[in-house]
């Protein structure tokens, strides 16, 4: 990062490192919220006799901002604050509202039957996340080149699961011990400390590093930014409606749907199946969490680099449709902590490669003008499916009980697949040069 210093500013746009780096530590900050009221605070409740029915209506509250993020992308791409670049603002102004979340919660201090408080407060806290996540994608595709987007999606998602991970092990381990309000407030400190980070660096030169110090709008966001609703709708609009853009969306919705099944069903398995603690739950969680952010950061991006986005999509969508067929006829044995550890060994991870492998695609289809916008949405429609996973959970009762979630969570794998298989997604450039060389070869082949 030292490179990239210009005066006392670091610059993304000079420094691949610096890039890399930020996508990863703000994805690390993202993850924390996540773990904290996507499995801590499940597990916390489960533990402690909380049905099917709460976990699922707290992790479906909590899972919902995340469903209308795709509001988020139209605001950002339409007010910025660009002076101090097009995401940066609203990257600082999210963490510091997720850190007001934090610390009104631990004011109020819920205990794991006020459902509808911590339902609350995980809604609150995650759309300041959301608002994070938008910018920081939006930021992505701004200042990614296409030959590092693979890498950057390892970095960003095995960013995001070591975040988790850190967050899950921590407040496991302190909500038991010390209570909500102690995680709550630990998280709080963690995301200031990113906070310092981001005040640090710039987009691109000449842009200011706060509101009040000096600098100016860089000419390349200036060409670019939309100043007025009707092009920018009508530019999501058009490149929305392409046939392999509405194709995207059920793959996008099928991977949302095993996030927000398993997430819930993990602590309720641990808890009433193989009768763990909220620490022990926790610990494994975070563990695993931490194994995908590994592998993340050096499988996903390589596979993706060496074999392509789809094929690499298509083959971890495939293990994720046996896995659930292994353990929906593994009930009898789900009592079993070796059954229990391998599932979550397995699906934490396999959650984060399918995410790796099938961003380079979303970027791809993204218009640079609504960028934010576009991408937001596909990752809206993932999150739907997120919040769709969780709402079915709290069905599973109706539904013949909680095995009923792997038939559901591989029906949508099932969905994806079949459009990883038979629809065309855009590829690399590379691929196209390749392709029109080999025609051009053919053309002027003697017969």
């Amino acid at each position: 990062m030292a490179s990239a210093a210009s005066g006392k500013s670091l610059i993304l746009e000079d420094s691949l490192r610096l890039r890399l780096f930020t996508l990863f530590i703000l994805y690390v900050g993202q993850g924390m919220p996540i773990g904290l009221f996507w499995f801590a605070v499940p597990a916390w409740m489960a533990v402690n006799g909380a049905p099917a029915a709460d976990v699922g209506s707290v992790a479906a509250l909590t899972a919902l901002p995340w469903s209308l993020k795709l509001v988020n992308g139209f605001i950002m791409d339409r007010y910025t604050f660009l002076p101090m670049g097009r995401r940066r603002a609203w990257i600082l102004g999210a963490q510091l509202v997720m850190i007001a979340c934090l610390l009104i919660a631990a004011l109020i201090d819920p205990s794991v039957k006020d459902v509808a408080i911590l339902g609350g407060i995980g809604f609150a806290l995650n759309l300041a996340t959301t608002f994070q996540d938008v910018a920081v994608d939006g930021l992505a595709v701004d200042i990614m080149t296409e030959d590092e987007r693979a890498r950057g999606s390892g970095m960003m998602f095995g960013g995001q699961a070591i975040g988790i991970a850190a967050a899950t092990a921590i407040c496991g381990f302190v909500i038991g011990d010390f209570g909500a309000p102690a995680a709550f407030l630990i998280v709080a400190a963690l995301i200031f400390v990113l906070c310092v980070y981001i005040a640090s660096f710039r987009e691109r030169q000449g842009e200011r590093s706060m509101p009040w110090s000096s600098g100016r709008a860089h000419e390349r966001n200036l060409e670019i930014q939309l100043d007025a609703w009707w092009p920018l709708l009508k530019s999501t609009f058009n490149s929305m409606r392409k046939s392999s853009s509405l194709l995207w969306l059920p793959c996008l919705f099928g991977r949302g749907v095993l996030y927000g099944g398993f997430a819930g069903a993990t602590p309720l398995i641990g808890a009433n199946y193989v009768g763990w603690d909220t620490a022990e739950i926790s610990s494994l969680t975070a563990t695993a969490g931490l194994l995908a952010g590994v592998l993340c950061m050096t499988l996903g991006g390589w596979l993706g680099d060496r074999y392509g986005a789809k094929r690499i999509g298509i083959m971890w969508v495939a293990s994720g449709i046996a896995m659930c067929a292994v353990m929906f006829g593994a009930v009898e044995h789900w009592s079993s902590s070796a059954v229990f550890m391998a599932f979550v060994y397995f699906w934490i991870p396999l959650d984060m490669l399918i995410t790796v492998a099938l961003l380079p695609i979303s970027m791809r289809l993204c218009d640079p003008t609504v960028a934010a916008t576009q991408f937001t949405i596909y990752m809206a429609v993932s999150n739907f499916g997120i919040s769709f996973g969780a709402f079915m959970l709290g069905k599973t009762d109706a539904l013949g009980g909680l095995p009923s979630i792997f038939i559901i969570v591989g029906a949508g794998l099932t969905v994806a697949l079949l459009l990883l298989l038979t629809a065309k997604f855009p590829r690399r450039p590379e691929y196209y040069e390749i392709q029109k060389r080999r025609e051009i070869m053919a053309a002027h082949k003697p017969a």
